[in-house]
């Protein structure tokens, strides 16, 4: 399952599923395509249907307004993720959420009354997006990508659109990091690094002081750059 779906230990989870089923509990034929959920551990998991599982009350609300589903899931005391097998990509896809309808009701009216608000911010976003080099962020990726090989898939991208956004002071606006020079590159790989593969945020929130807790995961980004740096 891909980081997408990936659940908060209290969700539940419903699947659409692409074959023939039938609820383990009622014995009903539920045909293809049918809503259910899986339980109980290991081997021993079975199917049941929504009804037998007390999730056909829930309303499905489909993916695609994030207000909309962050706002709903919240006022939801009961919630499931609905996921579905992609045969393309070979993994499941979430679909939406199983919500009360209540919880719908309540955020579509608070969705209605900042609408505006929320316009502005995808303004500014789109602002942001635009201002990124796209050229030089390639280059820079390229870069990353020739001296840091066991760099995760995709992840040179990210690396260098963070690291090259203008105006931003980041080490990527540097003289340095314009030539594409080795060291100004590890310290952006370092950067991606101790914000995506350590606790220094989380540290960073307990209220660590800043130097502290860089020197905290220090070992770790440079163990991690090492092998990077390696192709590992």
């Amino acid at each position: 399952m891909n980081r997408n779906t990936k659940n908060r230990p209290e969700e539940l989870t419903v699947f659409i599923s692409s074959r023939e089923s039938r609820c383990d509990e009622c014995g009903e034929d539920l045909g293809k395509r049918a809503w259910i959920t899986l339980q109980g551990q290991g081997g021993n998991r079975k199917a049941v249907c929504l009804s037998c599982a007390d999730l056909d009350h829930l309303v499905f609300l489909p993916s695609g307004d994030m207000a909309l589903t962050r706002r709903s899931r919240k006022y939801s005391k009961l919630a499931a993720i609905v996921l579905k097998w992609s045969r393309a990509r070979k993994r499941y896809e979430r679909q939406g959420l199983l919500v009360e309808n209540e919880a719908i009701e309540r955020a579509e009216k608070e969705c209605r009354a900042d609408e505006g608000q929320r316009a502005v911010r995808r303004a500014q976003a789109a602002e942001r997006r635009a201002e990124l080099d796209q050229e030089y962020i390639s280059r820079f990726a390229a870069r990353v990508r020739e001296l840091f090989p066991g760099c995760p898939a995709a992840r040179e991208r990210l690396i260098a659109e963070h690291a090259c956004r203008k105006y931003s002071g980041r080490v990527g606006r540097s003289a340095a990091a314009r030539e594409l020079d080795e060291n100004a590159v590890r310290l952006a790989v370092a950067a991606h690094i101790r914000h995506q593969e350590t606790p220094y945020d989380e540290l960073l929130l307990q209220g660590i002081d800043r130097r502290e807790a860089r020197e905290e995961v220090r070992a770790r980004v440079a163990d991690i750059l090492d092998q990077w740096q390696a192709g590992k």
